[in-house]
């Protein structure tokens, strides 16, 4: 075995002890990681332990981008990682670091190293969890152009209202201009509800009393969709999957570590053997 293979079934594969172990560690790594920029941001353990946390990120840091470059040398399809969820993922993870010598304070962006820790999945062999995760993200994608279409129907919504209660209100309540007027629109119309601008006339009341009944209604629209788009994925997959055990559906991808299903991975075979 030469050591590109050698490093790919550590790196890749949680079958062997080896990769496993790897696994477990890069865990700990990028959870210690995640506490060190927390840590980081608190002015009172950043005044007393300042060298000591920036020594820790640069430590965590090169050690990943040690990690992000094996990945990419050892896998038999780099692009297809490097363009993966997770490969993006990893690279996004390393790149602040070196953003904070050009850019202040862009180090905190490190903690999106926190989805790293989506592989916990794949270590405990949770792959039921994974199957899920891509049945939503296919509802998701399936339902996009209608939530588009819906957000659009609500971006216009806010924009006429707020524009009615500077008309409505004016600057003596706070709506002193169509921008800041918006503003309380999205606020009233998502539920929140900050108080910090209201309206006092009767005209003013009503319209926000509306605007107050129809956000529970857009809260449950994109709900409505996302979840019709899942029963539809449901369904679908069973028929698919029917006499099947559902584990044995996906199979993790060696090159970027997602899930696929016995279709895709057939498919990848093929395309190798040609």
């Amino acid at each position: 075995m030469s050591i590109r293979e050698r490093i790919h079934e550590v790196i890749f594969e949680t079958e062997t002890p080896a990769g496993r172990l790897f696994d477990v560690l890069l865990l700990w790594a990028i959870a210690l990681s995640v506490i060190v920029v927390s840590l980081d941001s608190v002015q009172e353990y950043r005044l007393r332990f300042g060298t000591v946390l920036k020594v820790l990120e640069w430590f965590f840091t090169i050690l990943f981008t040690v990690e992000y470059l094996l990945r990419l040398y050892s896998s038999p399809a780099p692009a297809r990682y490097a363009k993966s969820f997770f490969g993006v993922v990893d690279l996004c993870s390393i790149l602040p670091t070196y953003l904070s010598l050009f850019i202040l304070n862009s180090q905190y962006l490190l903690v999106i190293r926190v989805l790293r820790l989506m592989r916990i999945f794949r270590v405990l062999k949770l792959v039921r969890f994974l199957g899920e995760a891509n049945s939503l993200s296919l509802a998701l994608r399936a339902s996009r152009h209608k939530i588009t279409v819906f957000i659009g129907a609500v971006f216009a919504t806010v924009i006429i209202s707020g524009a009615l209660m500077h008309i409505i209100e004016g600057p003596e309540s706070g709506f002193s201009s169509i921008p800041k007027s918006v503003y309380w629109a999205i606020v009233t119309i998502t539920t929140v509800g900050y108080g910090d601008i209201s309206p006092t006339t009767p005209l003013g009341q009503l319209l926000s009393s509306v605007l107050m009944i129809c956000g529970y209604g857009i809260i449950a629209v994109p709900t409505g969709i996302v979840s019709a788009e899942l029963s539809r994925s449901s369904f679908s997959e069973k028929k698919e999957t029917e006499g099947a055990d559902h584990c044995s559906t996906y199979h993790f991808c060696p090159n970027c570590g997602v899930a696929l299903k016995n279709r895709e991975k057939e498919e990848i075979t093929d395309r190798r053997g040609r």
